[in-house]
């Protein structure tokens, strides 16, 4: 194949379809899927029956029948809706894509007359299936698993299998720490977690669209003293409170030392507490504890700095 002469956008020059779909390979940066996390969501009907329904949004789809096919751009405006047949004596799982069948690779459909793209449901496919059959000119979007003798579609048969074919993300790294600040000491032998210090680390603006963030978070200089040191390091953002937690474990008798400690965690933006949380400002808060063990203090002073490094990412709303 030899290059094309003429580029897109040159006045007084005809541009072929397989130029625009290139073009848009190009765009998508050689990545097919939704355009957003909320775009062509599959839930069941307002009144389940026999089918679902197909949210508002659009996507981008490679062509699979030639390399040099390129991509297509398609979109849903508004809800459509899809018929699922029902089961009979066995269950079945069908799968639900966003189609292309360009008559220039493949099929006899008019474009005159036709839909070139459409929705499909491909049945029978594997429980655990994924992706679309080879050869396919597709995106999925759900796949639906249905028992045995089931007439009825319910959002707790509808599996989420859309992928955003470029994922936003939003990086926000900032530091805290208090200049000339006094030591600020938590000790004792409760397991009780504590916001230490007792302060708003920052306020973070997260996304609107993001479906999950990726937490760094540390602390450098952290002061142990007075006696053995044994208890634990976390964060909350928000109302969440991180799930992992991070052992302060030491064992260096009375004199005043630093420790460096870090974890990473992944915050999901998506359950009802996370979703609530999208398109606000919340803060974060460091929390620690003691240990029954415990025979030391941990401390906070203006040598503590505190390192929050959070990313943002776009995923299925």
């Amino acid at each position: 194949m030899a290059l094309v002469p003429v580029p897109i956008a040159t006045l007084g020059a005809e541009h072929s379809a397989q130029q625009f779909r290139m073009m848009i390979k190009d765009l998508a940066r050689d990545n097919q899927g939704v355009t957003t996390g909320s775009d062509l969501k599959v839930s069941a009907l307002s009144t389940p029956g026999a089918g679902v329904r197909i949210g508002d949004g659009s996507a981008v789809i490679a062509g699979k029948v030639s390399p040099v096919q390129g991509y297509y751009n398609a979109y849903n405006i508004g809800t459509d809706t899809v018929t699922v047949g029902a089961t009979g004596a066995t269950g079945r799982s069908d799968m639900l894509v966003l189609r292309v069948e360009d008559p220039e690779y493949e099929g006899n459909r008019n474009p005159a007359v036709d839909p070139i793209v459409f929705f499909e449901v491909i049945p029978n496919v594997s429980s655990s299936a994924t992706t679309v059959p080879a050869g396919y000119s597709a995106i999925p979007l759900a796949r639906i698993d249905i028992p045995a003798s089931t007439a009825t579609i319910t959002n707790a048969m509808i599996k989420d299998l859309r992928q955003v074919a470029n994922p936003r993300r939003d990086r926000i790294l900032t530091p805290y720490y208090q200049p000339g600040g006094p030591v600020v000491e938590i000790s004792g032998t409760s397991s009780t977690w504590k916001t230490h210090p007792n302060v708003v680390l920052a306020n973070l603006a997260i996304p609107s669209w993001a479906a999950t963030a990726k937490v760094v978070f540390a602390v450098n200089g952290l002061r142990l003293a007075t006696g053995n040191v044994f208890g634990a390091f976390r964060f909350m953002l928000g109302s969440v409170e991180a799930f992992q937690e991070v052992f302060i474990d030491d064992n260096q008798g009375n004199s005043a030392r630093r420790v460096n400690v870090e974890m990473v965690e992944t915050i999901d933006l998506t359950t009802t507490a996370g979703a609530a949380m999208r398109g606000t400002s919340q803060p974060i808060r460091s929390r620690m504890r003691t240990d029954p063990l415990n025979a030391g203090s941990i401390g906070v002073d203006s040598r503590s700095t505190f390192k929050i490094d959070v990313e943002f990412l776009e995923g299925r709303l």
